[in-house]
């Protein structure tokens, strides 16, 4: 656990950080096609305040604006062109919105770390933010995402995220 001069808050064992406080976990190392496990470091409770709201990406939210009528989609010959909706299991692009938090002070719209596939969603935190406040690490984490793309060593350590706090 570090602690900061201002703030105190932890920093997990075990898992990589991003320059945008998101932690990462592999959740079987053994496996080359491991899924990842993707939450909120406890230092955005310590810079912003207490966490207030959470909102997960949610694609199928977009689906009242899915065409479902495969016809009408034949019929005007954009479905190869338009930009289709994502429903859950769908891609998230490098830099897509993937958490919006909230805090007593901030609204911070945090994006995908590497491209990859939503597998589960942790609904709970938007019912309780509180789960994220009290235990970030654990029961308090966001999504479970199939990378592509992914590479470990591109993201900072226990200890290069503890020193790269201590520069900010």
């Amino acid at each position: 656990m570090a602690d900061s001069d201002y703030y105190e808050f932890g920093v997990a064992h075990g898992r990589k950080y991003t320059l945008e406080h998101l932690w990462i976990q592999v959740l079987d190392e053994k496996k080359a096609d491991s899924q990842i496990k993707i939450g909120i470091s406890e230092f955005i409770r310590a810079e912003y305040g207490d966490i207030v709201r959470v909102i997960l990406t949610k694609p199928e939210d977009d689906s009242e604006f899915k065409t479902e009528d495969r016809d009408a989609d034949e019929e005007t010959n954009q479905d190869d062109d338009a930009p289709t909706p994502m429903t859950s299991g769908d891609e998230v692009g490098l830099d897509d919105l993937l958490i919006t938090v909230t805090t007593e002070y901030e609204k911070l719209l945090l994006n995908a770390p590497f491209p990859c596939k939503i597998v589960s969603l942790n609904g709970d935190i938007e019912d309780n933010p509180d789960l994220v406040n009290d235990d970030a690490y654990a029961d308090g984490w966001c999504v479970i995402v199939q990378p592509h793309e992914f590479d470990a060593d591109q993201f900072l350590d226990e200890a290069e995220y503890i020193e790269y706090l201590n520069e900010v």
